[in-house]
């Protein structure tokens, strides 16, 4: 019996409403309501070819770097939402949630479980790199899911810090430039600088 087309979109919404709750995200921000013009480094035509998903299919990673509140969460979110949209499955995390998790499936032996399961996302959203120091033992865990999906599948990475600082974090030289060289080859690295985008949003005046 042939499906209707009615099926078929009570279909397809359903699978989006699905990934969009598996993904865990904090707050639904999309990219069409990201103020472009108010973060000099970003330009529209590489937002645009984000939101196509055409890295997801290379899986190339994502870097947004820049100081709080300049719109990195938002534009990670956004990212993530439209890959829902697209049927892809996505998780965002925090990078302490992630490391927490990973250490207590490591004390409970379902390490591999644990990993294999972020390995099969189309896209990990890993938000707040560098805010907490992580632990050597929480670093390699941490380096085991990026390992995990090197050169097969994205990850969207968002940082307050140069990749120079990422020492004060991971406090083991080699691991750093091991998690910096797989997080940053092929990456598409976005920088949102350091003027608020949130105090921006609320002072300037909304175009008419």
């Amino acid at each position: 019996m042939a499906i209707s087309a009615a099926e078929v979109d009570d279909r397809s919404e359903r699978r989006r409403t699905r990934r969009i709750n598996d993904a865990h995200f904090p707050r639904l921000k999309r990219l069409a309501d990201f103020k472009v013009e108010q973060v000099p480094g970003l330009q529209p035509a590489q937002l645009a070819t984000l939101a196509k998903g055409g890295y997801l299919a290379a899986g190339e990673p994502v870097v947004l770097l820049g100081d709080s509140g300049t719109g990195k969460s938002h534009l990670l979110i956004g990212l993530g939402l439209a890959a829902c949209e697209q049927g892809r499955r996505v998780r965002y995390v925090t990078t302490a949630q992630l490391v927490n998790e990973l250490v207590e499936a490591a004390d409970e032996r379902v390490l591999s479980r644990v990993v294999g399961r972020y390995g099969r996302l189309d896209l990990l959203l890993l938000d707040e790199v560098g805010y907490v120091k992580i632990d050597p033992r929480g670093a390699e865990l941490l380096f085991q899911v990026i390992t995990e999906r090197e050169e097969r599948a994205s990850i969207g990475l968002a940082t307050n810090l140069p990749f120079s600082e990422w020492g004060s974090v991971f406090t083991d030289a080699r691991l750093v430039a091991a998690i910096v060289d797989r997080v940053t080859f092929n990456a598409h690295i976005i920088e949102t600088g350091s003027q608020s985008y949130r105090l921006g949003s609320k002072t300037k005046p909304q175009p008419t």
